[in-house]
């Protein structure tokens, strides 16, 4: 017998998942951001101030997204002044992203408007550091 949807996993963490989404992009329209963009604006971020200046290609495998709409995505924040792309030197077909000063500043603003959104939404969870635990190993998966 088929479980009840309130006995799903999947039809709960769709649930969640949506109304998490909705409190995100309310929270990142302020500083006139998508949540991709947002996601793509603090991994280039995150990538650079570790000493790197990823391509195109390992900026989407580091964010979970596709590569093709990490490059309209990326177009868009280029058109904002949030990230710059330039030829790769050893290879003229990619592109190695910096964000700019703006971006990092909008970036930074952002991860401490998106952490607040999930401090607020999570709040209702008895254990927040177990459910990160929980959703690691599933977030790893292929």
């Amino acid at each position: 017998m088929p479980k009840q949807p309130d006995e799903s996993p999947g039809f709960l963490l769709w649930h969640v998942t949506l109304r998490w989404q909705r409190a995100i992009a309310a929270a990142l329209h302020p500083l006139d951001l998508t949540h991709v963009q947002f996601v793509l604006l603090a991994s280039a971020w995150w990538l650079n101030r570790a000493g790197e200046a990823p391509r195109q290609h390992a900026l989407a495998a580091h964010a979970g997204t596709d590569v093709k709409m990490t490059s309209q995505v990326l177009q868009k924040l280029e058109d904002k002044g949030l990230v710059e792309r330039a030829v790769d030197p050893s290879d003229t077909r990619a592109k190695l992203l910096r964000v700019t000063l703006r971006g990092a500043e909008v970036a930074q603003r952002a991860i401490e408007v998106v952490e607040a959104a999930d401090a607020r939404f999570f709040a209702a969870t008895p254990d927040a550091r177990g459910l990160v635990d929980l959703l690691r190993p599933l977030a790893a998966r292929d």
